[in-house]
């Protein structure tokens, strides 16, 4: 399972070209980037029989580690960021996502214990340094980073939302709607928070890019566990 070395963080930089549409590109990203990009978040494998029960209780307990915990992305980004308007779209988010994590909470006892799957220690050392990564983008000092990345966490997790109701529907748990700021609205906070400065762009996108990277970057490993626990029962 060496080949998820990449899932730390990822290598790009802030660099010097000009960001005219943060909120255009931040909903480019988000399509092109993350969850919406890889094929295992919508693999039928992830969601029928009959591996379904399994493969589901390992993205659940997975992203109860990434996402889980209080205070997340969200909460460290609402304690650096003054802009009022930016501060309003946190406050909804926020709301928002104390709801997932209790969703999640939920989940995770519904579906279980982690299922055993070869190389089970590397996994945890690297979603361990995930959740290290993503902590280390929402608590930065950098003007917009913080934000970025709750705003590309809250626009991807629309996405992983279809498979933890797919998780539900499996293990007789209710499905509570997903009560997070609209997408159109989302980009253009991030339009006018960004355009006053290319500089604030270029942190924003950063940080959004590296929450991709990391949500990409678990679909990956999650993908390889579960043909890794295929292979073992062959």
């Amino acid at each position: 399972m060496q080949r998820f070395g990449r899932v730390l963080m990822a290598s790009a930089s802030l660099g010097s070209t000009a960001v005219p549409r943060a909120g255009e590109a931040l909903g480019a990203a988000v399509r092109g980037e993350g969850s919406a990009a890889h094929p295992w978040a919508a693999a039928p494998a992830l969601t029928a029989p009959p591996d379904a029960a399994r493969n589901l209780a390992d993205l659940v307990h997975y992203l109860c580690i990434l996402h889980g915990r209080y205070p997340g992305v969200v909460d460290h980004a609402t304690l650096r960021t003054t802009d009022p308007e930016a501060r309003g779209w946190l406050a909804n988010a926020a709301y928002a996502f104390a709801g997932e994590r209790a969703f999640l909470a939920r989940l995770a006892a519904a579906a279980g214990p982690v299922p055993s799957t070869p190389g089970a220690a590397d996994t945890d050392a690297v979603v361990q340094a995930q959740r290290h990564a993503i902590e280390m983008l929402a608590q930065s000092e950098r003007i917009g980073c913080a934000l970025g990345a709750a705003m590309a966490l809250v626009l991807d997790w629309a996405v992983v939302r279809r498979a933890l109701d797919a998780a539900a529907r499996r293990f007789g748990l209710e499905t509570p709607a997903y009560a997070a700021p609209d997408p159109v609205l989302t980009e253009a906070v991030a339009d006018r928070f960004a355009g006053a400065s290319p500089t604030t762009g270029r942190a924003l996108l950063f940080g959004a890019r590296q929450i991709l990277a990391q949500h990409h970057g678990l679909l990956d490993l999650l993908e390889a566990r579960a043909q890794a626990r295929q292979a073992a029962a062959a």
